[in-house]
């Protein structure tokens, strides 16, 4: 039987869902699912420009991991990249520092239900549309 996974940690979720080939109507796309610990590794490594093992520290994950993780991610961006496929951000194997909700309205990031703040482009005037961002626990 194999080891469970262990949650890798993340600061805070991507701002985007997701990314469209430009031109392409989206009912004529495919997409391919980038995890959430993916997205990270890509941030951190390429974004931040930290070393592996820096990277594989802020994720909680060893440095044979975190390279399979950025290997994976990275074959995930090129398909959609030369097929033109639409990529989905979701789900995997995470954990983040607090709870984090999007708003059903404007799309905002938001860090606790109690930091919601009504923008120009919100006017819910409570936190019921509120969506929490919960990766997959596998």
């Amino acid at each position: 039987m194999p080891r469970p996974k262990q949650n890798r940690k993340m600061a805070y979720p991507p701002l985007m869902q997701g990314f469209k080939p430009f031109g392409i109507p989206r009912k004529m796309l495919r997409s391919v699912s980038l995890l959430f610990e993916e997205y990270e590794a890509i941030r951190l490594l390429d974004y931040m420009g930290m070393t592996q093992d820096q990277a594989a520290g802020e994720m909680n994950v060893s440095r044979p991991t975190l390279t399979r993780i950025y290997e994976k991610a990275r074959r995930t961006i090129a398909l959609a990249f030369v097929e033109g496929m639409m990529i989905n951000i979701e789900g995997g194997n995470v954990q983040f520092d607090t709870d984090w909700y999007r708003c059903r309205r404007c799309f905002k990031l938001i860090d606790g239900l109690g930091n919601h703040q009504h923008c120009s482009d919100c006017d819910f005037p409570d936190n019921d549309e509120l969506i929490p961002i919960q990766p997959d626990q596998q």
